[in-house]
C-alpha cells in the first residue's frame, strides 16, 4: 500500500500552480520543435501545422520569470530531451524518464504522490516524442508522445529534477541525509550541544535543531525533563513511535539480581553498540536519568566511532580492510519483556554503504558470539585489528555525568557508549529509563518540518 503525506501534496500543488500561472496556448506558444533546427543536428518532430502557429516572443520578458525555459528539443541521435533556460543554463532529461514521470491524472495521484502508469504495458523502447512546444511564459514544456499521449512538465519541476551532479548532492544532502560531521576527542566541547526538554516537546523548531544536531555530530543532550518515566516516549512521539526490541518499548536500567544483559549491573559497562545482533537495529538511544549514583563511578563513556574507523581507513588501512569485509557472529540469548529470545545476525564491525561510506558500527564483547565462521587464517589478523580499533575507541572516549533530568541522545550505528562502574547501595541508586528511535523516522520527520517552512 502506498500513501502519501500532506507535505507531497503541499509539494505538488505548490509545483503544479504554476501550470496555471500565465496563458499557455497549445499551438501558439515558443515551440522548439526539432524540425525547426533539423540544420543544427536535431531530429524533426512531426509537426508541421505547428510551424504555422509559431509565436515570437521577446527574451526579456521571459527572463522575468525565474527558471524560464528557452528551448526544448532532442539532438541527433540522443534519447534525451536537451532543456535551455533563458539564464543559459542546460539540463537533458532522459526521454524515457519523462514518459514514466509524466504527470497527467491517468500516469501520477498526486494525492499520494504515487506513479500510477500501468508498468505492465510499459516499454522502454517505445519513449519517443511526436512533438514538443514551450508556453509563452516560459514555465512548460508540453510534449505529446508517438502514442497520441500528452505530458506536461512545469520549469520548476524539471529544474529540480536535473541530472547534473552539483544538483544529486545538493538534494541528497537537504533531502535525503545530511552530512555527518566527525569529531574527535578533543573536540567534544564543540561539537555536543543541548537543548530545553520542554523546548523540543513544544516547539517545532527546536524540535528540528535538536534531530539536525544529532544527524551531524552523532550526540546531543536535551535537559531539564521531567522525572518521570513517561518523558522518554513524550520525546520519541515528537519524531514517530518508539521501537520495541525484545526488550519491550522502554527499557529501565538498575542494578537487577539475576540479570541476562549486562547492562543491569553496576558492574563497568564496556564500550558497545546496542543491539548488534539486530539485521535492522535501532538507530538512536534516548537514556534519561531519573536518578543517579552519588559514588565516583557510573560516568557515561561515549565515542565517534565513524571518526575512529576513518582514521583506520587512512593510517591503517590493513585492519580497516579486515574490519569492514570480515562477517562476526553477533548474538543474543535470554527472556525479558518480548519473552524467550535467541538472535543472530552476522555483519562485519564496520559496515559500508555502495559507495564506500561509513554506513554503521557493530561492537558489543558480550554479544560478539564464540562461533566464528571465517577462514582459519583470517583469525588472528582480524583479532589483531579489532584490538587496535577497541584501543583508539577508548583513546577518543570522552566521560562524563548524565545528571536527574537530562536524556542522553545518540546514534546507535554510529557511537560506541559504555559506563564506569558505581557502587549500588539502597541509598546510592542509579535509575535510567531508555528508549530506542529508528533513523527513518527521524529523517522522516525532519522532512517533514523543512516542508512546513516552504508553505
Amino acid at each position: 500500500m502506498q500513501i502519501g503525506g500532506r507535505l507531497a501534496a503541499r509539494l505538488i500543488a505548490a509545483e503544479r500552480s504554476i501550470f496555471v500561472a500565465g496563458s499557455y496556448h497549445r499551438f501558439g506558444g515558443v515551440l522548439s520543435r526539432l524540425g525547426s533546427h533539423s540544420s543544427q543536428g536535431r531530429q524533426p518532430f512531426h509537426t508541421a501545422r505547428l510551424q504555422s502557429l509559431r509565436k515570437a516572443v521577446s527574451v526579456d520578458a521571459l527572463r522575468q520569470v525565474t527558471g524560464s525555459i528557452k528551448s526544448a528539443y532532442q539532438p541527433a541521435s540522443s534519447r534525451n530531451l536537451t532543456v535551455e533556460l533563458v539564464d543559459g543554463q542546460r539540463y537533458e532529461f532522459p526521454l524515457v524518464w519523462l514518459r514514466d514521470n509524466c504527470q497527467c491524472p491517468d500516469c501520477f495521484h498526486p494525492g499520494s504522490y504515487s506513479r500510477v502508469i500501468n508498468w505492465e504495458r510499459f516499454d522502454p523502447e517505445a519513449a519517443v516524442i511526436r512533438e514538443c512546444a514551450v508556453s509563452d511564459d516560459g514555465n512548460l514544456v508540453d510534449i505529446t508522445w508517438h502514442d497520441g499521449h500528452r505530458s506536461q512538465f512545469n520549469a520548476s519541476w524539471m529544474s529540480k529534477r536535473n541530472f547534473t551532479q552539483q544538483n544529486t548532492e545538493q538534494y541528497l544532502e537537504e533531502w535525503y541525509r545530511p552530512k555527518p560531521r566527525l569529531w574527535k576527542r578533543s573536540e567534544f566541547g564543540e561539537v555536543l550541544k543541548s537543548f530545553e526538554f520542554d523546548d523540543v516537546i513544544g516547539r517545532d523548531e527546536a524540535l528540528q535543531a535538536w534531530i539536525e544536531a544529532l544527524i551531524r555530530y552523532g550526540v546531543v543532550m536535551i535537559r531539564n525533563a521531567p522525572l518521570t518515566e513517561q518523558e522518554c516516549r513524550k520525546l520519541a512521539n515528537r519524531v514517530g513511535f518508539i521501537r520495541k526490541t525484545h526488550y519491550g518499548e522502554e527499557f529501565v536500567v538498575t542494578n537487577k539480581e539475576n540479570t541476562t544483559n549486562v547492562a543491569y549491573l553496576s558492574t563497568p559497562l564496556q564500550m558497545h553498540t546496542d543491539l548488534p545482533y539486530y539485521d535492522y537495529k535501532p538507530g538512536c538511544n534516548l537514556l534519561h536519568c531519573l536518578v543517579q549514583s552519588a559514588s565516583t563511578g557510573g560516568q557515561n563513556l561515549i565515542a565517534d566511532a565513524f571518526w575512529v574507523a576513518d582514521h583506520m581507513r587512512r593510517e591503517h588501512p590493513e585492519d580497516f580492510r579486515l574490519l569492514s569485509e570480515t562477517l562476526v557472529n553477533w548474538t543474543d540469548v535470554g527472556v525479558d519483556e518480548g519473552g524467550e529470545f535467541h538472535s543472530i545476525y552476522r555483519a562485519p564491525v564496520i559496515c559500508l554503504d555502495r559507495e564506500g561510506k561509513l554506513e554503521r558500527i557493530n561492537h558489543s564483547v558480550p554479544q560478539r558470539d564464540s562461533f566464528f565462521n571465517v577462514p582459519l587464517d583470517r583469525v588472528e589478523p582480524w583479532y589483531r585489528a579489532m584490538a587496535r580499533f577497541v584501543r583508539l575507541l577508548h583513546q577518543e572516549a570522552v566521560e562524563f555525568k548524565t545528571m536527574p533530568g537530562d536524556i542522553l541522545t545518540f546514534s546507535n550505528i554510529r557511537m560506541v557508549h559504555g559506563r564506569t562502574g558505581y557502587t549500588d547501595t539502597e541509598g546510592n541508586m542509579r535509575h535510567i529509563v531508555g528508549a530506542y528511535l529508528d533513523w527513518d523516522e527521524i529523517y522522516s520527520r525532519l522532512r517533514v518540518l523543512k516542508g512546513k517552512k516552504m508553505e
